[in-house]
This record gives C-alpha cells, sequence and structure tokens, in this order.
C-alpha cells in the first residue's frame, strides 16, 4: 500500500490491509498445496461454507441440516438426482426458478483450486443468470471437478463440448466477483468419488 493511501486511511480511520489482496495473498501461500484443501480454504476465505462428505448419506446429513437451521421452505432445483435429496429431507421444489424459491439446490461444472470459485452452466442454472438465484445456494459437487485454474476448466469444457451460460460463483466476500448481494450464503457439499 502507497504511503498516501496509508495517510488518508488512518485519517479515514481504514483498515490498513487491502482486502482485494487477501484472497490471491492466501492463494500464494497456498500454490504447493494439494488442489483439494487449497480450494476449500480459498472458497471458505472467501465467506463460502464447505462441508466434506465421505458419502452421500452424510451429505444428506448435512443438506437436513443447512435446511433445518437456514429454514428453508421452497427449492429451486432441476437436477433429478438431487430431486431425490430432497425428497428424503421433505422440502418442497420446483424445476424453474420461481420468486417464491429461498434456496437453490444444483450441481456444478467444476470447483477452481486457484481462487475458490465455483464454475456453474446451463447444465446447473439453466437459462437463469446467477445473479437471480436465491439468497441461499446449496452446492453438490465430486472431488474429481476440483481444477487447477480457470485455464484448465475452459480446456475441459472446450473438450466436453458446447456448454451454454457459463458463469463462476464464490462466496459473498470475494472481491474477484461481480457485486454480490450481502447476504448470499452459499454451501458447498463435497463428495469423495
Amino acid at each position: 500500500m502507497s504511503l498516501f493511501k496509508k495517510f488518508v486511511g488512518k485519517i479515514l480511520n481504514q483498515p490498513e490491509t487491502d482486502e482485494e489482496n487477501d484472497l490471491v495473498k492466501l492463494g500464494d501461500q497456498l500454490k504447493n498445496a494439494d488442489l483439494d484443501y487449497k480450494f476449500a480454504q480459498l472458497f471458505t476465505h472467501s465467506g463460502g461454507f464447505f462441508n466434506y462428505c465421505q458419502d452421500e448419506a452424510e451429505a444428506l446429513q448435512v443438506l437436513n441440516q443447512i435446511v433445518k437451521i437456514e429454514d428453508i421452505k421452497s427449492v429451486f432445483c432441476c437436477d433429478e438426482d438431487l430431486k431425490n435429496f430432497l425428497n428424503v429431507v421433505k422440502v418442497s421444489y420446483t424445476p424453474e426458478l420461481e420468486l417464491f424459491n429461498d434456496a437453490a439446490f444444483i450441481t456444478c461444472e467444476y470447483l477452481i483450486a486457484y481462487d475458490g470459485r465455483i464454475m456453474l452452466s446451463h447444465n446447473n442454472i439453466l437459462h437463469y443468470h446467477s445473479s437471480r438465484l436465491p439468497e441461499k445456494i446449496i452446492i453438490m459437487a465430486n472431488v474429481s471437478q476440483i481444477v487447477t485454474n480457470l485455464g484448465d476448466a475452459m480446456m475441459r469444457v472446450k473438450r466436453r463440448g458446447t456448454l451454454k451460460n457459463l458463469t463462476s460463483i464464490s462466496g459473498n466476500q470475494s472481491k474477484l466477483d461481480t457485486p454480490n448481494k450481502d447476504n448470499t450464503k452459499l454451501f458447498l457439499l463435497l463428495l469423495e468419488d
């Protein structure tokens, strides 16, 4: 931080740390860490709620806890496999995004270890823009979906064929995103393959 910024910051009683660089610094510190550990640290640092699950039974327990704690009544869910989880925890859901949905339960394309972001596509959120999703988003993913960086994710997308509506999201503390709603809660249930 420049001397001028420090001086102005002290006058305006602003903290000296540059929050925009915190995530980048943490990423640099973790550059030699395992991808799953690095992703979990950066995702959590950006404001996401990380939940490692050994199997689907544990994921179901965590999902049930999230639903109860967050008082979730109606969920947007367009994935057939995920609908089975919602049936077990007895939460109503809609296959299309509705104004009354207070959460979304979705899958993702990739988890990007470089900055803790989650890549979504048409397969996960249909034709909706990520900013239209409810304030509570629950994502189920597998460890095998973790990739090193955005370039690696894009290369895999290109190999798989055309994916529409590509976007990425991260926790609400991230300065890398376009402005998120301040009260968005992003939960990740990460399953072993």
